[in-house]
């Protein structure tokens, strides 16, 4: 039998899906300084492989467990990183809430990532660069919704080029 779905539930998917849109919308457009401003401080940001997660092995590619260590992966991906210039597109499922405790909700959702090449060799070739689940935690208080983490798993743990713009 399905879950009980209450009007109150249907407030609080919309506040998470809007979250999700706003994050991707973010990142999407380039605006990675604006990045951290969705998550509470402290926080966590992780990405983790799938194979990880089903052999309960906590090992991430990227960890990250503060709005400053957020801020200082985006100053390296500006200043430090180099790859060739992209675009990304982030295709977001609807949030599935799977727990609530006050004011703290665990949502999963799914999501896709497409990577566009800009460069004069490549331009315009796009290519399925992520698949995986959002395992967030988030706080929502006062009609605002933030992460206090989230757990990207991938899917693979292969990824095609540097890991540099969040997922």
């Amino acid at each position: 039998m399905p879950p009980e779905v209450t009007v109150d539930k249907l407030v609080l998917r919309q506040a998470i899906d809007d979250l999700n849109a706003a994050y991707a919308a973010c990142i999407d457009a380039d605006r990675l300084e604006d990045w951290p401003a969705f998550f509470t401080d402290p926080c966590l940001y992780q990405v983790v492989p799938r194979e990880n997660v089903d052999a309960g092995l906590p090992l991430a590619l990227i960890r990250c467990d503060s709005r400053g260590m957020l801020a200082d992966r985006v100053v390296a991906h500006r200043e430090a990183n180099i790859f060739g210039p992209h675009a990304y597109r982030h295709l977001i499922g609807r949030a599935h809430i799977v727990g609530e405790d006050g004011a703290l909700v665990e949502a999963r959702t799914n999501y896709a990532v497409y990577r566009t090449w800009l460069d004069s060799a490549s331009y315009g070739e796009t290519v399925l660069y992520s698949v995986g689940e959002y395992r967030d935690r988030i706080a929502v208080s006062a009609g605002t919704a933030r992460l206090v983490e989230r757990t990207v798993v991938v899917d693979t743990a292969r990824i095609d080029s540097l890991l540099a713009t969040p997922l």
